[in-house]
């Protein structure tokens, strides 16, 4: 795939099946319990911006182009489009506990909800879906409570703390322990990438204690800020609970690999949607 790493550390497994490209994690793989990934740009049959493995029906692509993406990473993943539930995704810290009459729901029925960037289940066989092209996405695997969720970090989402909300909501409604808990920040644009100007890091500064501004951003001369995403969210699994060593953290840049992953800032808005995706066996 000819990615590029911000450092020589081996996060990721990079994947081919049938044609299509995607990522998955050791640390998930070594658990037997689940199915998971992170798709790419390739392999695919989208078109123009999109191109080719679009995973959103709201960015001006083929519907029928998308429905085959889909099956095509059904295919990668063992399992049936009709297993997808989707997240409705608008920058809020909500997350829904799916069950069983959710199935579907995003492919193959409509959303009967909205403003849910999180999901988490304890169903086999169900497979969660969140988008992404730039922002973080997180995983969460309790292989003790057999335990699942997906959540959608931009920078609202991180100053809002979904990733401490999700791991709150599976101890709530399944009885997780943070300390069994393995979670992942996804590929998603790095510091490096990523300048947001002085109210966005007002917000960060209200929002973390003030020993960790040195590691989150940083002032330019322009006046504005680099904004690390990718330790704001290592943060806030720490302050859930999660253990150091049961986190992994992405580096992978997906405005620095826009010809490989979709990034909005790299491409102004032109293109298409990654997703992240995982089920219980």
């Amino acid at each position: 795939m000819n990615i590029k790493y911000k450092n020589k550390e081996k996060v990721f497994n990079e994947k081919e099946k049938s044609g299509v490209y995607y990522l998955t994690y050791p640390l998930f793989e070594q658990t037997g319990m689940v199915q998971h990934a992170f798709s790419t740009r390739l392999g695919g049959v989208s078109k123009g911006v999109c191109s080719t493995m679009n995973l959103s029906f709201s960015r001006g692509d083929k519907e029928e182009d998308v429905r085959e993406n889909f099956r095509r990473m059904a295919n990668v993943l063992n399992v049936e489009e009709t297993d997808f539930v989707f997240s409705k995704q608008t920058h809020t810290t909500n997350v829904r506990v799916v069950t069983s009459e959710d199935k579907g729901k995003g492919i193959v029925k409509s959303l009967d909800y909205d403003d849910v960037d999180g999901l988490i289940t304890n169903v086999p066989g169900i497979c969660l879906v969140t988008f992404y092209a730039d922002c973080v996405p997180l995983f969460f695997v309790d292989p003790v409570k057999k335990v699942i969720g997906l959540s959608h970090s931009g920078w609202r989402g991180t100053v809002g703390k979904i990733g401490k909300k999700t791991v709150e909501k599976m101890q709530k409604e399944y009885g997780s322990n943070p300390k069994d808990i393995l979670a992942a920040i996804g590929p998603s644009i790095c510091q490096d990438c990523y300048e947001v100007s002085e109210d966005v890091i007002d917000e960060f500064k209200r929002a973390f204690a003030e020993e960790y501004w040195t590691e989150l951003f940083y002032r330019k001369e322009n006046g504005k800020y680099q904004l690390n995403l990718w330790k704001a969210n290592e943060y806030i699994f720490l302050e859930s609970g999660i253990e150091k060593d049961h986190i992994e953290v992405t580096n992978i840049c997906t405005c620095c690999n826009n010809e490989i992953l979709f990034s909005h800032r790299a491409s102004c808005g032109k293109r298409g949607n990654l997703a992240a995706f995982l089920a219980i066996q």
